[in-house]
């Protein structure tokens, strides 16, 4: 594999130049130096331009709190400590929302914005004013996002020239088996008609990721395992602890070790296949440097195929009978039934009789008790 240089210098991955991920266990009582551990083992200073403003790319998956679901208080303010610390004066925190997901609302009930506070910074929320999103035209060949929206699409005006440091969790994910960094863009390059895409959702983040490398001169992420999801994630999910931590400049690479660990093989994993295929991340971990701990023994068993009541009706759209419909269903004035639906589901429903019990559960750990000291 060749290196290739994208328009704004950035490298993309090459045999003479290896991927590194750091794998970094952790506690309570120690998980900010041991975030500020996985960031120096994987060389962040390298990557991050510290003369630059660095965005940190919330994750919010419900307005709820639930484990392994959105980026954790500690983990937002173990990134934060560690980037003071070495000398980076402007940071960003970055909130999106979704058709399901109210932002504000997230930001509050999983403590990112007592965090926040707490530093003195000021979260931007990318859906509303004064954020501007502008026509983006990208320098690659794109593999679906050109197709999906014809008259071109936006992004956020304030994403151009700046650092960004996502900041996902480890779990599961009907759609994509797991989620993590690569996915995490996301939420925060395409706005509320992003579920256009998720019937190429796997194509789609590699073209997410190839616009990262357009605008963005440093990328890194911080992905938080202290909690891990298993089950129809991103939110119907099963808890377990797991105290980990992982960090790298290499989008694909920290996911490929993150599903090597929750028992899947990345390369089976599409979105991870297409990035390494297409030389912009190493899916394979036979090529990627791990340091810190060995992680050659560790299987999690982890559940990739489960759906819930609504991502089960959202595939026979996508993907199954109900095809032909998938614009008249998910892209006409009707569409917000859809939205309607899964919330229903998710928060009267499942959150309200399975989630809290579980919620409750994990609020006796000693993560739970952190949590709740914010």
């Amino acid at each position: 594999m060749q290196t290739v240089t994208s328009p704004n210098g950035n490298t993309e991955h090459s045999q003479a130049q290896r991927s590194k991920v750091a794998v970094v266990y952790t506690r309570p009582e120690t998980v900010s130096e041991d975030i500020g551990q996985a960031m120096r083992l994987a060389d962040y200073e390298k990557f991050l331009v510290k003369t630059l403003a660095t965005l940190l790319k919330v994750n919010i998956s419900w307005q709820y709190y639930y484990p392994a679901c959105s980026t954790t208080p500690w983990q937002l303010d173990g990134v934060i400590t560690a980037l003071k610390t070495d000398g980076y004066k402007d940071l960003i925190p970055t909130h999106n929302g979704t058709v399901v997901v109210d932002p504000i609302e997230g930001a509050v009930n999983n403590k990112h914005q007592a965090v926040e506070k707490q530093h003195g910074l000021e979260s931007v929320f990318l859906d509303y004013p004064p954020v501007r999103w502008v026509d983006y035209k990208p320098k690659s060949d794109m593999l679906v996002l050109g197709d999906i929206y014809p008259e071109g699409f936006q992004i956020p005006e304030m994403f151009f020239g700046k650092n960004v440091l996502h900041l996902p969790t480890m779990k599961t994910h009907v759609f994509t088996t797991i989620t993590g960094a690569m996915k995490n863009a996301f939420g925060g390059l395409l706005n509320r008609k992003r579920h256009w895409t998720h019937s190429v959702i796997h194509e789609t983040l590699v073209d997410l990721l190839r616009i990262q490398k357009e605008i963005h001169p440093g990328i890194f992420a911080l992905t938080d395992g202290t909690f891990v999801g298993d089950g129809p994630g991103p939110r119907a999910m099963r808890w377990h602890k797991k105290d980990v931590i992982l960090a790298s400049a290499d989008q694909v690479a920290v996911d490929a070790v993150s599903a090597k660990m929750m028992g899947f093989d990345p390369m089976s994993i599409k979105f991870i296949r297409l990035a390494h295929e297409a030389g912009i991340g190493c899916g394979d971990i036979a090529e990627i440097e791990i340091v810190g701990e060995d992680i050659s023994d560790i299987d999690w068993k982890m559940a990739g195929t489960e759906n819930t009541f609504a991502s089960r009706g959202q595939k026979l759209i996508y993907w199954g009978p109900l095809k032909p419909l998938e614009n008249f269903l998910l892209r006409s004035p009707i569409a917000p039934w859809s939205f309607t639906a899964s919330n229903v589901y998710h928060n009267s429903y499942w959150m309200r009789f399975i989630g809290r019990k579980r919620v409750r559960e994990a609020m006796k750990t000693g993560w739970g008790r952190l949590f709740q000291s914010y």
